[in-house]
């Protein structure tokens, strides 16, 4: 209760801010993504810091915020995957090859290069499937003969919507039900109760957004709402399994949050926690029912 103004507020800038660069897109939404990306890979470097691995933490947030600009620029994962993986590729030879001259096998050179890989795959990779859902709408003609500039807002909203009101679901009923820990030693509070309920407010709330998305996208390949709530379970199980994997990271290092960029919320990583998974859940699941509808 003491962070519920600090969050409201929050909340009431961040909101707008997310929907504004949502609607227009491109290399408006493209920017913003990508410092946030940078950021959150700083994050992950900070965590290791508290453990003593000094990653390089400059190619490293380059790389992730790189990333996400790759994905604006190739808006399909066939085309950019391959940009992404060379980034990758490149930053782990790069890093390598510095730890040769100025760390030596005393300065945990294998630590230091592995997490300043993890920086831009955790935190960038999330982040470019982003612009990546965004730009399906498009890609796959599923708007009218004059498409609506926000379909690519209503794309991003799926797993964004399966994410927190299953989160919201998970929470409500845990507090008044939760007996039984699901991972006690990561996240205490987190409760099988929770859990189901956590995977059913996605679902619910994926075969809600189908009913909403299919007036404005006639060709989404999403048109049931069973298969819907099929996709949002699944979400949700992915959005469990992200938030339990940061909660790992941060338990590790003895953290509460991430870090402090949104106050009363965390950092990049405490928002990024579930939509790790969630994001590019969500793009597969959509490229795939197309492939097969």
């Amino acid at each position: 209760m003491r962070d519920l103004p600090r969050r409201l507020g929050v909340a009431a800038v961040g909101i707008p801010a997310v929907l504004g660069v949502l609607y227009v897109g491109g290399w408006t939404l493209g920017i913003p993504m990508a410092l946030l990306a940078a950021l959150g890979a700083g994050e992950v470097y900070r965590l290791a810091e508290t453990k003593g691995v000094r990653a390089f933490r400059w190619p490293g947030m380059i790389a992730a915020g790189g990333i996400v600009l790759l994905a604006v620029a190739h808006p399909s994962f066939v085309a950019f995957a391959p940009w992404g993986l060379s980034v990758i590729l490149c930053l782990g030879g790069l890093t390598l090859t510095v730890a040769l001259w100025s760390r030596g096998p005393q300065g945990s050179p294998m630590s230091a290069v592995a997490v300043t890989v993890l920086g831009p795959l955790y935190a960038g990779v999330t982040v470019a499937f982003i612009p990546l859902l965004h730009a399906l709408p498009t890609r796959m003609a599923w708007g009218e003969a004059d498409p609506s500039p926000w379909l690519g807002t209503i794309v991003v909203t799926l797993p964004l919507a399966a994410t927190w009101v299953g989160d919201s679901a998970a929470y409500l009923a845990g507090t008044a039900w939760g007996r039984s820990k699901l991972f006690p030693a990561i996240s205490p509070n987190k409760s099988w109760v929770g859990a189901w309920a956590g995977v059913a407010g996605a679902a619910g709330a994926t075969a809600l957004w189908t009913l909403v998305a299919r007036g404005p996208m006639p060709g989404s390949p999403v048109g049931a709402p069973a298969l819907a709530a099929a996709m949002g379970a699944i979400l949700g199980v992915g959005a469990i399994v992200g938030d339990l994997g940061e909660s790992l990271l941060k338990r590790e290092v003895g953290v509460k949050d991430s870090g402090t960029l949104f106050p009363g919320h965390g950092g990049v990583l405490d928002r990024l926690d579930a939509l790790s998974f969630t994001l590019p859940l969500a793009y597969a699941l959509l490229v795939g029912t197309e492939a097969l509808s």
